[in-house]
């Protein structure tokens, strides 16, 4: 083995940036702080350091949709790869602008099993714009496509957020795919349940239990409203990310098993679906 003279480290801190020009000291823990050393190597004649940079953490820069901020993962992914890896998100919306999500062959193949199938197309994710796990829009393009290949039945299990967006912002976006769906003429609301349950990505059964009951069969609470039932968990409390599942409609919308020959989708394939 040959001899090393020098090493190198390489540490992450997660969280930390750099103030910029109107961070209030307020708001703002890390530039309220005491950080010699950090702050230290920034400075023209430092002892701790030679060619510091700045390097930009969010946004296109990682692979992330304009103006969004980064995170744990897309940072890691990028560090790790040494290159700006670009994140489904925002491969779908370039997909979507150029008007071709009807040529992906995935979703065109999985739509036609359920055309001549059984006509059933259950379409499952979360449902918001937070963009690192989700954007409604992908959603909306689905349901178009869907409204285009004449599936004959739509339903949607709505996974509520919380985490990358506001604890009670579900009813907006429910709201607005209620809209849609009646715009489009297509789709109905089948379940809601907060990606707590439905999304856990560390094997524990009895929380996914909980969603999949909700969505195979029916377990949960009935509503033919689902904005104001969602209303009602916030007054109990409880956010979108702990929903526990919400049935809307009757049994023609659950997932009913291996011998169903519905057709699933997820909206966004990512780490934790």
């Amino acid at each position: 083995m040959a001899k090393v003279d020098q090493k190198v480290v390489l540490v992450v801190i997660d969280g930390w940036g750099v103030a910029g020009p109107d961070s209030r000291k307020d708001g703002d823990a890390i530039l309220a702080a005491e950080t010699p050393f950090m702050s230290g190597f920034a400075e023209a004649d430092s002892k701790t350091a030679q060619g510091y940079s700045e390097l930009d953490a969010s946004s296109l820069a990682v692979g992330l949709p304009e103006g969004l901020m980064g995170n744990s993962e897309v940072g890691h992914l990028n560090i790790g790869a040494g290159r700006v890896v670009w994140q489904d998100s925002v491969r779908i919306d370039q997909t979507l602008k150029k008007g071709e999500l009807n040529k992906v062959d995935n979703v065109v193949a999985s739509f036609k099993r359920a055309k001549e199938g059984n006509g059933r197309l259950h379409l499952l994710g979360l449902v918001s714009d937070g963009g690192v796990h989700s954007n409604i829009t992908h959603l909306i393009g689905l349901l178009k496509v869907a409204k285009e290949m004449e599936i004959p039945k739509v339903f949607i299990h709505f996974f509520g957020d919380g985490r990358d967006t506001e604890p009670k912002s579900a009813t907006k976006y429910m709201q607005q795919l209620l809209d849609q769906t009646k715009e489009i003429g297509i789709g109905e609301i089948a379940t809601v349940v907060g990606r707590y349950w439905a999304m856990d990505r560390d094997k524990r059964w009895d929380r996914v239990e909980i969603a999949m009951k909700g969505i195979v069969s029916g377990e949960g609470e009935e509503s033919s409203d689902p904005v104001k039932t969602i209303n009602e968990r916030y007054e109990k409390d409880e956010t979108d990310e702990f929903l526990k599942p919400i049935i809307v409609g009757g049994e023609e919308r659950r997932v009913k098993g291996m011998m169903d020959y519905s057709t699933l989708r997820s909206v966004l394939m990512a780490d934790e679906i």
